[in-house]
């Protein structure tokens, strides 16, 4: 396990870059409701992406990454590798901002190889200057690909962390696939917990997927069970829609903050999808596989505008211009690392996602 504890203090995200600073707290303010700026109000971005088989160059033993050896079928170098570290940092290092100068506070990861990625990743110039840290946990996926948390040390503080298996349904599935990884930190002085999840693919079909969500369930309730007053978001690839049946059953994850009750988690992905838009396309539809949920305490503050904790604000599809196709077949879906056996220098398949989180100061 890679894990990096920190032990500074949380400090304010918008109040400490000078006048540049000033003004980018005073944007995020005009954004909130007017009862909200009776106190001072602090602002937090939490996000997830997909970053599409950050591979390194070397064999993993037990592990078939072999198309992403230098003599693999994606011819796999060092140039490759390093272009792709470059293009994953910036637009990590850039989700956020929109309104935030420091960008985001957590964003959970997937498709990672190992903690050598990540460590190549956050020695990249725009993490580096920030401090970006990361939590990761090797798990039992085939392919080698897990799942990982960055964070902000300055913001975000860990205290435990945990791979919670995917416990495996004969029936349904007898291969290891990608467990659950599991962060419980301090943010904004508030007790967090965030679930990175990778559910299985679109080819095993949906009670793989329902299995997974019964099973992310299960974990949550048991952390509420243990903490109520902990904020628990569950984030990443789930490879279904949020009306698909294992983020609406198995999840129990809402369209309407209304609807919420206890047991269930409010899902802001659903109606942005019926809007639209989407991380991802497939035949030329948008899909939306990315998606951060929220237990009922992330949300209780929203109708009376109290916002003593940390409370919900807003959730984005983090988009640049550099992150679509400009042209061909393809023009405006996600431009790939690679895309029908030829090197694109691209991003990913997937869209980051962000969701921002305020709390009175």
């Amino acid at each position: 396990m890679k894990y990096n504890k920190v032990t500074s203090r949380q400090l304010l995200p918008s109040l400490t870059g000078g006048v540049r600073g000033w003004v980018f707290f005073l944007l995020s303010l005009l954004c909130l409701p007017l009862a909200a700026q009776e106190g001072r109000i602090g602002m937090y971005a939490i996000g997830f992406y997909n970053l599409e088989n950050l591979f390194d160059t070397q064999h993993d033993e037990g592990k078939n990454d072999y198309e992403y050896l230098p003599d693999g079928a994606n011819k796999w170098s060092e140039l490759k590798y390093t272009h792709k570290l470059k293009n994953m940092s910036q637009v990590l290092s850039e989700m956020g901002t929109d309104r935030l100068r420091t960008g985001c506070a957590i964003i959970g990861v997937s498709e990672v190889e190992n903690a050598h990625c990540l460590t190549d990743l956050c020695a990249q110039e725009p993490l580096a200057k920030r401090g970006i840290q990361f939590v990761h946990i090797e798990g039992p996926d085939n392919r080698g690909v897990d799942c990982g948390l960055l964070y902000n040390p300055r913001f975000f503080t860990p205290a435990k962390v945990w791979l919670q298996p995917y416990v495996l349904k004969e029936e349904i599935n007898s291969r290891p696939t990608r467990g659950f990884l599991t962060v419980q930190g301090t943010l904004a002085g508030d007790s967090i917990t965030v679930i990175v999840c990778h559910w299985p693919s679109r080819f095993g079909g949906s009670p793989l997927r329902e299995w997974a969500g019964e099973q992310v369930k299960v974990e949550k309730d048991s952390i509420l069970r243990a903490n109520p007053e902990m904020k628990v978001l569950v984030m990443g690839d789930m490879n279904d829609d949020p009306f698909s049946p294992s983020m609406a059953k198995s999840l129990s994850a809402r369209r309407k903050m209304a609807d919420v009750k206890a047991g269930d988690m409010f899902n802001p992905w659903w109606q942005i999808l019926l809007d639209g838009r989407g991380t991802l396309k497939y035949n030329g539809n948008w899909n939306l596989f990315d998606q951060i949920v929220m237990s009922p305490g992330c949300i209780k503050g929203v109708p009376d505008k109290d916002y003593t904790s940390l409370t919900f604000y807003k959730a984005e599809i983090f988009t640049r211009d550099y992150l679509f196709q400009d042209g061909g077949k393809y023009k405006g879906n996600p431009k790939r690392t690679h895309a029908g056996g030829v090197w694109l220098d691209g991003y990913s398949d997937h869209l980051p996602v962000v969701t921002y989180f305020v709390k009175r100061q």
